[in-house]
């Protein structure tokens, strides 16, 4: 692929950024990463308190892209059928069609994840792994891009199903909108005290320049002392005594496309130990298990993960 096609893709998701920090003030790392994600094809998991944007986050991604979006409210009584899609009898040929779900969209917002039953939740399994769906042995390919992001409230608990490791470990990041500064919070008020700005927003780029930045991020170059360094990561959190359960093999791929994606959104052509060091704190905590020890002595996977990444040593000169 030639040199200029990665500037392109590196223009692009700058553009995509720039667009969605027009309705979303102050939190360019989360939309950052957020972009990160659609470029390899994976998933986000957001976890804040209700208020601070989730929803009106992936609204102006799915505008700033021209994709379909599609929100799912996610409840009790919410059935997986709800969210693939059944097969419904058609009257006239008296035989039984597909008809899609809601899942059958580019980006996906699933509110409250974490409200529904197991057995919803796990609907999503399939879609976030191999972008189909299967429904009385037939499967049923989902548009591309495909994008899901989730939310949880890590407050309210009460009636709600954690969601599994295996499901955690589909998702690439887990970010946190945070409340914003007191400037940041006077600078919202000001972008909407007249018409809401996500009404104004137009796309930033096209369907097709979005399916070209997963070409692009894998012709970013990885030396042998990076790659060997995100395994030393991975390995790592599985061999802490304060950690229960490290992260997987899917999350050391995980952690290897998306610093190739933040690397050419930098405009660089080869992966830096610096992209994996920042992108690993997001790919790597909502896949680490503390065990009731450290949880005791109030110790958080980004501490942990923080002292790794201290502790390991980060490779040389030889990077290309």
């Amino acid at each position: 692929m030639p040199l200029s096609a990665n500037h392109k893709s590196s223009k692009t998701m700058r553009s995509l950024v720039d667009n969605i920090g027009r309705v979303i003030v102050g939190k360019t790392s989360v939309i950052r990463n957020l972009v990160l994600a659609l470029a390899t094809g994976r998933h986000v998991l957001v976890e804040d308190v209700p208020g601070v944007g989730k929803t009106t986050l992936i609204k102006a991604l799915a505008r700033s892209t021209d994709l379909q979006f599609r929100r799912i409210q996610f409840t009790p009584d919410l059935l997986p059928a709800d969210i693939t899609g059944t097969s419904v009898l058609d009257t006239d040929s008296s035989e039984f069609r597909f008809r899609e779900g809601p899942v059958f969209h580019n980006v996906i917002l699933a509110d409250e994840i974490n409200r529904a039953s197991p057995k919803t939740q796990s609907s999503l399994l399939e879609c976030m792994q191999e972008g189909q769906v299967t429904v009385d042995g037939v499967s049923y390919p989902l548009p591309e891009p495909f994008l899901v992001m989730a939310t949880q409230n890590p407050i309210e608990y009460e009636g709600t199903f954690p969601l599994p490791e295996a499901q955690l470990d589909r998702f690439a990041l887990s970010l946190q909108m945070g409340y914003p500064t007191a400037s940041q919070e006077e600078e919202m008020l000001r972008v909407r005290r007249g018409a809401d700005p996500l009404d104004q927003l137009t796309p930033a780029a096209e369907r097709k320049e979005v399916l070209q930045l997963r070409s692009s991020v894998e012709q970013v170059h990885v030396s042998d002392a990076v790659l060997e360094y995100v395994v030393k990561i991975t390995q790592a959190t599985r061999n802490q005594d304060n950690i229960y359960l490290g992260a997987s093999p899917r999350a050391s791929l995980t952690l290897l496309k998306l610093s190739q994606a933040l690397a050419l959104y930098q405009g660089d052509d080869y992966l830096l130990p610096d992209h994996v060091k920042e992108m690993a704190p997001d790919v790597l905590r909502h896949r680490l298990i503390l065990t009731p020890e450290a949880r005791w002595e109030e110790h958080s996977p980004d501490e942990i993960i923080g002292s790794i990444l201290n502790r390991l040593q980060v490779p040389g000169a030889q990077l290309s």
